[in-house]
């Protein structure tokens, strides 16, 4: 009686058991370790005459949490060139991020003042971003 008592308990605990662990990766997913906050800036070559389209990501960032604004020039076909609310959040050094009013989306890797990965605004862009000084930034609302 014993031994059928053990094994069950064995059994009852190995059952358990797994539904309490948590993956290792749980702890990554959660922990916020970059700051996005500011003005960032990259552009991409576009098309066979070399254009180039910029974007712009001013953002402020509340713990895991982002919101700001997005403007891009010369992405077809783009959002047009005025700027549009963006909310997103911080996974471990992943920044996520959808535009509140429209499709634009997009998914970047945090390396210091470097970001790199891929915006979707019409069409998916691989991108790298910059953080740069707060200076004026140039009217992208003129052709």
């Amino acid at each position: 009686m014993k031994t059928i008592t053990g094994v069950l308990l064995i059994a009852a605990a190995l059952a358990i058991g797994p539904g309490c662990a948590t993956p290792p990766d749980w702890i990554e997913r959660t922990l916020v370790t970059v700051d996005v906050t500011g003005v960032w800036h990259g552009g991409k070559v576009a098309g066979a005459g070399g254009s180039v389209a910029e974007l712009w990501l001013d953002l402020q960032q509340a713990g895991p949490k982002v919101r700001g604004s997005m403007q891009g020039r010369g992405f077809v076909p783009g959002p047009g060139t005025g700027s549009v609310p963006i909310e997103g959040t911080i996974a471990g050094d992943v920044f996520s991020f959808r535009q509140t009013n429209g499709p634009g989306k997009g998914e970047l890797t945090v390396r210091g003042d470097e970001m790199t990965g891929e915006v979707s605004i019409g069409f998916l862009y691989p991108i790298i971003l910059h953080r740069i000084e707060s200076l004026p930034r140039p009217d992208v609302t003129r052709p």
